[in-house]
């Protein structure tokens, strides 16, 4: 079965949409693309003649960095507009700003937003494909993926692995992406944190959901750590970050409940000594920086599936 015959979307808005054969159709698409990153030279004709924008309306290093050079490794024509820069400070709605930019006939626009389901919003009402790098506490697709890859890549499979992701579940975009993403390929979730941040409502969706950290780790093939943020701190969540670290931070004194050959995985920016230790976040068996590399590689999977569907039938 080819890519062409499992992907037909013109877009990418969540995991949730996505079925388990969508799911891998992109990841085994993103190891071909691996390949092309690893040769001395690093670009491809894929995405010649077709005209990308980035579009994020929320803050962001990595996701956009890791996106413009998943453009340019593809040929694409680029154009990067923030908030700040566009007709959306003079009070412009987002739809009249996104219709506008594809008045230009441009292709692809990878978009960010705090507002959860702007890019579903924006995907019913245009022709062009909408690339979702993340909306409000909604969904980040294109993490989890980069997250499925990893762990795929390292472990062979997904199915029947204990995955743990340990931190501000209540709040992250990361947390509710990989949870529909590891279901759907077969893996045990847990979500586990302070009471205040892993409410137990996910439980309906699957996933086992404890507020003990030995509970949490013991058993798990991977363990990935969410960033605590520290406003959350100042609203009451958790007493303190120094608290945080001490009762459900991955250090020395709780690495040991984990399996001896288990993944330690972060989505960054890491709060070195909060979340993880910072000897852990540098330990053989961390593999954050082969998160950054990987997610190089799904990205271009992405946006070589969604435009080969827009040339189909646009």
């Amino acid at each position: 079965m080819t890519a062409s015959s499992v992907w037909t979307r013109k877009d990418l808005l969540s995991l949730y949409d996505l079925s388990a054969e969508e799911i891998l159709c992109i990841l085994d698409t993103a190891e071909e693309f691996k390949k092309v990153s690893q040769r001395n030279i690093k670009k491809v004709p894929a995405l010649r003649g077709k005209t990308v924008v980035n579009l994020f309306v929320e803050p962001s290093t990595r996701t956009r960095i890791s996106f413009e050079l998943a453009e340019q490794r593809l040929s694409a024509d680029i154009i990067n507009v923030s908030a700040d820069a566009s007709s959306l400070r003079k009070g412009e709605t987002l739809l009249d700003t996104v219709k506008n930019i594809e008045a230009l006939q441009v292709d692809l626009v990878v978009m960010r937003h705090s507002a959860p389901g702007a890019p579903n919003y924006l995907a019913n009402q245009l022709s062009c494909g909408i690339v979702n790098a993340g909306d409000g506490a909604h969904s980040h697709p294109t993490q989890a993926l980069l997250d499925l890859f990893t762990i795929r890549e390292k472990k062979g499979t997904l199915k029947g692995l204990n995955v743990t992701i340990l931190g501000d579940i209540l709040h992250s975009r990361v947390a509710r992406s990989n949870m529909w993403g590891l279901l759907k390929l077969g893996a045990n979730v847990t979500f586990a944190g302070p009471s205040t941040l892993v409410p137990r409502e996910f439980e309906q969706a699957g996933v086992r959901v404890c507020h003990n950290i030995r509970e949490a780790l013991e058993g798990a093939d991977v363990v990935n750590l969410l960033r605590i943020q520290h406003e959350r701190q100042k609203k009451g969540f958790f007493p303190s970050t120094g608290e945080y670290a001490k009762v459900f931070g991955l250090n020395a004194d709780t690495f040991k409940y984990l399996k001896k050959d288990a993944l330690i995985m972060h989505p960054g920016p890491i709060n070195r000594d909060v979340e993880l230790s910072s000897a852990l976040a540098d330990c053989p068996q961390s593999v954050i920086l082969e998160q950054v590399t990987n997610g190089l590689a799904v990205r271009m999977a992405v946006l070589f599936l969604v435009a080969g569907c827009l040339k189909n039938g646009r």
